[in-house]
């Protein structure tokens, strides 16, 4: 159930939202968003939990796996936006 959802949101990443959370990884710690990542994915399996809340769910965890995968590239030597502009560009050819 939660696999589906969560890959359905994939077209819903959103650049602002990712560099948001890039920034923040930049001038923190990636730590807490994997502590996010985990706490989501344990939210997953509440029972009641609807349909749309799911959606959320997976749309949140999907930003903050891009802002993660950007972030690494960035620590690497990647030009942030270099980074953000091709980690967009991959996303958006996934739906293609």
């Amino acid at each position: 159930r939660c696999i589906g959802n969560y890959r359905k949101t994939l077209w819903r990443m959103r650049l602002p939202v990712i560099r948001h959370l890039v920034e923040f990884t930049l001038d923190n710690d990636k730590d807490y968003l994997e502590e996010t990542l985990d706490v989501l994915e344990h939210l997953i399996d509440a029972r009641g939990i609807k349909d749309e809340e799911l959606d959320l769910i997976g749309e949140l965890m999907s930003n903050i796996i891009g802002a993660l995968e950007v972030t690494e590239n960035i620590k690497k030597g990647v030009n942030k936006r270099e980074a953000l502009n091709a980690f967009m560009k991959k996303v958006t050819a996934v739906g293609k």
